[in-house]
């Protein structure tokens, strides 16, 4: 009777093995490496399709464009050429006529191929079309193409830092970075802080006190690391420190993860005051003492007030010992119009290409 029961035994044992063999002790590891390997390459075969796309469609720009400037043909060829592609390549999408004018404007705007292989070809097309729409400076466009690039932006948070003007503002803050920090980093932390700080997502008033804008930011916190900058991770808000049996809040502390430090944040609904750095000074050399790692890098201060005299704020600096970075926020947008282009828009070279032609067809005389 056990001979049986250990034949059935060993039987079980032989189909359960079958149906789930063993496994060696690191499969899962391993596993996960094939895994990040086929993800890995298949953000490769994306990437490279893109850039391919948009190659494509800038050669097809410069070519519609070399054309028309040795033939002076109108906007019936760009139907037709559409209506042919289309055609023959029915399962793409791109050859429309708008699309095709977007090209010419493409190639139009960036003329040296050699930056459309190595940064606008790493772009999305439609990154690109809103860039020829908003853009109309080439040295300005490329800032927000490297931006993207750097940062992975997705197309409506371009458009967010298009419609703010982010390059007006990148960088502009009072700091003491390069006398308190090694260079590396220094240039670094300058390029992280930008002035002023637009903080009218959170629908408050101009008399808002310094509690209310402190928690209308943290309550749109997404908002507000979106317009910090990549980098950076919250910590918490009214963070505690003790010295020597004394209590002190910090209004906002992050943790910046490409500086390597702590980032203390202080609001002031006022105008900036010396002593404010002073204060500041304070906290981060408790923090310092306190809460950042043998490993971080010196932690930096933000001072967010309502208004700022640079040349006060830049002797206020110059006194203190740890690197204090500050700007001006704004509750209410004080800005210029959106960024307009110097490119012509669908609409208008629809119109420039019709004016090539006569009624029946003909081609026109170009003048100028």
């Amino acid at each position: 009777m056990r001979l049986k029961i250990r034949r059935i035994c060993l039987r079980g044992k032989r189909a359960m093995s079958k149906e789930t063999p063993l496994l060696p002790a690191d499969y899962g590891q391993w596993l996960t490496e094939i895994k990040g390997r086929v993800l890995a390459a298949r953000q490769k075969a994306a990437l490279a399709a893109n850039a391919e796309l948009v190659s494509l469609y800038w050669h097809i720009g410069r070519d519609i464009l070399e054309r028309q400037a040795a033939q002076g043909w109108g906007s019936k060829v760009i139907d037709r050429l559409g209506r042919d592609l289309r055609e023959a390549f029915p399962e793409m999408k791109g050859f429309s006529r708008a699309n095709l004018l977007y090209m010419r404007a493409f190639a139009e705007a960036w003329t040296d191929e050699q930056i459309v292989q190595q940064a606008v070809g790493q772009l999305p097309w439609g990154h690109n079309v809103l860039l020829l729409n908003r853009v109309k400076n080439a040295e300005v466009r490329l800032f927000y193409v490297r931006k993207a690039l750097a940062e992975s932006w997705s197309r409506a948070t371009l458009e967010i830092h298009l419609k703010n003007r982010l390059h007006e503002r990148q960088g502009q803050a009072v700091t003491n970075f390069t006398a308190r920090l090694p260079a590396p980093t220094s240039a670094l932390a300058q390029e992280t802080l930008k002035d002023p700080y637009l903080f009218d997502f959170l629908g408050l008033g101009e008399e808002a006190h310094e509690r209310d804008i402190e928690q209308a930011l943290v309550q749109h916190i997404t908002r507000f690391l979106l317009e910090l900058g990549s980098g950076f991770a919250f910590v918490g808000r009214q963070y505690r420190l003790e010295v020597n049996g004394d209590e002190f809040f910090i209004d906002l502390l992050f943790y910046h993860t490409r500086l390597k430090c702590y980032v203390v944040v202080e609001l002031k609904a006022t105008a900036f005051k010396p002593e404010h750095a002073g204060q500041l000074n304070f906290y981060l050399a408790a923090v310092d003492a306190q809460v950042k790692a043998p490993d971080d890098h010196p932690t930096i201060g933000l001072l967010l007030c309502k208004t700022q005299n640079r040349l006060v704020a830049e002797y206020a600096l110059s006194g203190i010992d740890k690197p204090i970075g500050i700007a001006e926020y704004e509750l209410v947008r004080a800005l210029p119009e959106p960024l307009v282009t110097n490119l012509p828009t669908v609409e208008q070279l629809e119109s420039e290409l019709s004016d090539w032609q006569d009624e029946d067809g003909q081609v026109s005389e170009i003048s100028g």
